[in-house]
């Protein structure tokens, strides 16, 4: 049976793709070789809102009057809003998350954003990403920065081949530099090799296909990626059942976020996670209340909530942040939808987020206070948020090598986790 190479080199780390089947002998005696996380037993999993998420209408500044005057057909209005401090409130497709905010486990970041001032979706994306607005040359992610952070503090240490992980066919920008990381578009697809009779030369074929690399670099990648599945496979990623009470939601986010959860319970060593969910892009349409906005932030709002219902006690252990590479205009526009524009909001979840709170300085909606006369002001570099998370969860301390140029220091963190 002819094997074909599923994985593939990019930036210095590696995508596992998936196999048909995996042979039986993969077994949980590999477990042996993974660590738990490292760095305070903290885990950090980021989520990305490709397409740039209407921050407005995702918190509402409900008690600004400048919000109704300038979206008259697409505003939240006021007895619709799900209030958190008497200013501002979530969309009302937001519920599932509010017994977070309730329970102080999640806080808000708004009017937060890359001070680039780029439109464009790819550019803001990438510089996201690299952690370095402006800076096309950068070539890797951040996260991937924050791990190798921490590999200055910790000579020596072995990490899992599932320290870095993403959902999706391959690994993001995020992720990509020097730390090897893994992308897996489905737990799922890596079947119980035991019960098929072809598995046997599958396997052989899988491992001599590595062993006989003549490159060094590609020996060695697909080496870790080899042993990464073992791993997988020995935890029978097929009869993975959530927690009670973890309903993710059909389609695509869900899913990740529920193999996220798999793969963090299933003690592989993972200590940084990233998926992302499309869609955000609201140019016509875009609707208020209901409409194809609110249905984007159900799914958003229904997955995290079951991911941090799923992840039960270990949900004390971990940070999740969102993030999207700008927002909307603070005006709609003549189709009922909103352009790009610039700052955003972002979503901190964790045991040790101090929640409950919304962070930042608030800039105001008149248009005297608006970004070039059209967007909500910037009065937080995302820098900042990921720069704290970095920090006290994988703990990279030299906030320098993840965030070159941006002078972040500690003592001027918002404080949004605790020490």
């Amino acid at each position: 049976m002819a094997i074909t190479r599923r994985a593939f080199m990019k930036g210095g780390a590696m995508a596992v793709v998936g196999t048909s089947a995996i042979p039986s002998f993969l077994t949980r005696t590999v477990l042996a070789q993974a660590t738990t996380a490292q760095a305070q037993g903290k885990k950090l999993v980021v989520i990305f809102q490709r397409g740039a998420a209407d921050g407005l209408n995702i918190v509402v500044p409900h008690r600004e009057s400048a919000y109704y005057q300038m979206r008259p057909t697409i505003a939240i209005q006021q007895n619709q809003v799900i209030d958190l401090d008497g200013f501002f409130g979530v969309h009302p497709a937001m519920q599932p998350l509010k017994p977070l905010w309730d329970q102080r486990h999640l806080a808000i970041v708004h009017a937060c954003g890359s001070p680039d001032p780029t439109r464009s979706h790819f550019d803001a994306q990438d510089y996201m990403e690299s952690g370095t607005p402006g800076v096309k040359a950068t070539n890797d992610g951040w996260l991937n920065r924050a791990l190798q952070s921490e590999d200055a503090m910790h000579a020596g240490r072995k990490y899992s081949a599932f320290r870095a992980v993403a959902l999706g066919t391959q690994v993001p920008r995020t992720l990509e530099g020097k730390i090897p990381a893994v992308a897996i578009n489905n737990v799922r697809d890596f079947s119980v090799g035991g019960q098929n009779p072809a598995a046997a030369p599958i396997a052989a074929s899988f491992q001599t296909m590595y062993a006989d690399s003549v490159n060094a670099v590609l020996h060695g990648t697909g080496t870790e990626t080899f042993e990464a599945v073992k791993m997988l496979q020995a935890t029978d990623p097929a009869k993975y059942t959530p927690a009670p009470g973890a309903n993710y939601p059909n389609g695509p986010f869900g899913n990740s976020l529920r193999q996220v959860a798999q793969l963090l319970k299933a003690n592989l060593g993972v200590e940084a996670a990233f998926t992302d969910i499309g869609g955000w892009d609201t140019h016509q349409n875009q609707g208020n209340a209901t409409g194809q906005l609110a249905n984007r932030l159900k799914d958003f709002s229904e997955g995290i909530a079951a991911f941090w219902t799923d992840m039960g006690d270990q949900a004390n252990d971990i940070v999740l942040v969102t993030m999207s590479e700008f927002g909307r205009t603070v005006h709609q526009n003549g189709t009922g939808g909103t352009d790009h524009g610039h700052a955003n909001v972002m979503f901190v979840v964790g045991g040790d987020v101090q929640g409950g709170r919304v962070y930042g300085r608030w800039p105001g909606m008149r248009q005297d206070q608006l970004y070039e006369g059209r967007d909500l002001a910037i009065t937080t570099d995302f820098r900042q948020v990921l720069g704290e998370a970095a920090y006290k969860t994988v703990g990279a301390r030299n906030l320098d090598l993840v965030f070159p140029g941006a002078d972040l220091k500690s003592n001027r963190f918002l404080n949004i986790l605790k020490a």
